[in-house]
């Protein structure tokens, strides 16, 4: 397996901290992930108080064995490392879900911070979207208060790229109304080692 794309397109600590990385994966993992994603991965539509969306556990659900780099510890130990390169002041952390992530055409996620206290203190995205635009929605707006007409920035989920951020009672995000294709994201969360 390739190594993890470490060169950061973008790193900031406005409106909290975050990155962006382009081209994570090779080419042709990214496109195996996403092959899966769309024709075999076991998908469920759960619905909750600020979204709806199709999600499932990559720890608690079979992969395909050329898969099982995406849970291997060798992986997880990359990404902590990204993580750690991207944002400032991190310490130690543990990994808690390997999630993937689905929305479909009329799908959104409102305005959140993910913030549960030091349960979930990181996040790392991956985004598989092939031929993704601006047109199609599903953009990743991040804001700098709950309110949702304080936008900071706007991140395309482009395909095989990365996000990274600290999750905070400041890390307000949403993600806008899918328009038309189907969205994918792979979403590693980990805590602070205590």
């Amino acid at each position: 397996m390739s190594q993890l794309n470490t060169s950061f397109t973008a790193q900031s600590t406005t409106p909290f901290a975050h990155f962006r990385v382009d081209d994570l994966l090779s080419e042709n993992l990214a496109a195996r992930v996403l092959d899966w994603l769309r024709n075999d991965a076991p998908w469920q539509l759960v619905i909750e108080e600020f979204y709806e969306q199709y999600e499932f556990s990559l720890l608690s659900s079979p992969l395909p064995e050329d898969l099982n780099f995406l849970t291997s510890p060798d992986f997880i130990a990359s990404i902590e490392s990204l993580l750690s390169a991207g944002l400032t002041y991190m310490g130690k952390i543990t990994m808690v879900e390997i999630a993937a992530h689905k929305l479909v055409p009329g799908q959104t996620i409102r305005v959140h911070n993910d913030f549960i206290g030091e349960e979930e203190t990181h996040r790392m995205l991956i985004q598989v979207n092939e031929g993704w635009d601006a047109d199609k929605g599903g953009l990743l707006m991040l804001f700098n208060s709950r309110r949702p007409e304080d936008i900071a920035d706007i991140v395309v989920p482009d395909h095989n790229s990365g996000f990274g951020f600290e999750i905070s009672p400041q890390s307000f995000h949403a993600v806008s109304t899918i328009h038309n294709g189907e969205r994918f994201t792979l979403v590693y969360t980990f805590r602070r080692a205590q």
